[in-house]
């Protein structure tokens, strides 16, 4: 199993909960984003920049995934396409991404999208707060012992 990060929009108080997961368990990870972010010197993690353009990383991300591999990004179109991969996704809020979940998830962003269009709805996600931290971390853990890696 390999990790791969969303790494555009990624916020860094996440990564700091992520790395420290990743760092104890020496588990392959890969940043992919469109410009260039910090990230330890050590062998088994990576930065991968893609060109600039709407979803150039997230084709890439589609791409190297794997089944068994988790992938972290808030973009659903693209945990779609990883799911049918095989592969996991989870979300920077905690929610986890995969066969059981993804089509209802899919369903619920187009119809998000179509109100903001149309204007009903206005306003994104709040900012990522104590719980959000929690869930995520929380998420993380549940994945990474399901796939034998807990401590």
């Amino acid at each position: 199993m390999k990790i791969l990060v969303d790494a555009d929009a990624f916020p860094n108080v996440l990564k700091e909960i992520l790395l420290r997961a990743v760092l104890k368990r020496h588990i392959t990870t890969i940043f992919i984003a469109n410009k260039r972010i910090a990230i330890p010197d050590v062998a088994y993690v990576s930065m991968e920049v893609v060109a600039l353009g709407p979803d150039e990383a997230d084709h890439r991300i589609a791409h190297l995934a794997q089944a068994g591999d988790l992938v972290i990004t808030a973009d659903i179109p693209l945990a779609d396409r990883i799911v049918t991969k095989g592969a996991i996704g989870l979300d920077p809020r905690g929610t986890i991404y995969d066969e059981n979940t993804i089509k209802q998830l899919l369903a619920m962003r187009n119809l998000m999208e179509e109100l903001r269009n149309s204007g009903e709805i206005t306003g994104g996600p709040s900012a990522i707060g104590e719980k959000a931290k929690r869930e995520f971390a929380d998420g993380l853990n549940r994945i990474l012992s399901a796939k034998k890696f807990s401590l």
